[in-house]
């Protein structure tokens, strides 16, 4: 494998904003695991089912570098700290399910990016919190911690097929 870097990269105009905008769950598939990148982009066949949750703030994904001289080891951990705000029976049924798993998971950021996380490996749940809060203005919802630990930073991807019934949870 070649280690020279080959290009150099410009500065680039001040349009980008940070946040998170949907996340869409699958249950573990191999089908996904195989897939190959074309220049870093992976492409669905539409044979995969996501389920989206919508959310708005407080949430993000950020991706540490791990590498190490003396092992000769570099590997990518993936951290979504996820956001759900209100409190409602299926919606903890299926955070439940999420944590007994190891989802794949497509981000989707505020700049119109998806990523993949967990693609050959998912991602597991990490940790959480169900809060009703103390005061009137504090978090009633859940709060999910997922990580993934790959051979690769998450895959620029195409959006994913939706699919099932949405939880509303005012309803």
């Amino acid at each position: 494998m070649a280690c020279s870097i080959a290009k150099g990269r410009v500065l680039p105009c001040k349009s980008a904003v940070g946040g998170l905008k949907n996340i869409y769950f699958s249950n573990y598939d191999a089908d996904i695991a195989a897939l190959t990148p074309s220049s870093g982009v992976i492409t669905f066949d539409d044979t995969e089912t996501f389920y989206k949750y919508e959310i708005k703030g407080n949430s993000s994904l950020e991706t540490a570098i791990n590498s190490s001289r003396e092992n000769g080891t570099t590997f990518y951990e993936s951290t979504l700290s996820a956001t759900f705000t209100f409190l409602d029976s299926a919606t903890q049924e299926e955070i439940k399910l999420l944590a007994a798993g190891r989802p794949q998971v497509v981000i989707e950021d505020n700049n119109g990016n998806y990523f993949l996380v967990g693609k050959d490996h998912g991602a597991e749940v990490s940790g959480g919190t169900i809060v009703t809060g103390a005061a009137m203005g504090d978090l009633s919802g859940f709060t999910l911690t997922l990580t993934a630990q790959e051979t690769a930073p998450p895959f620029f991807c195409d959006a994913p097929t939706t699919g099932g019934t949405d939880i509303d949870p005012t309803a």
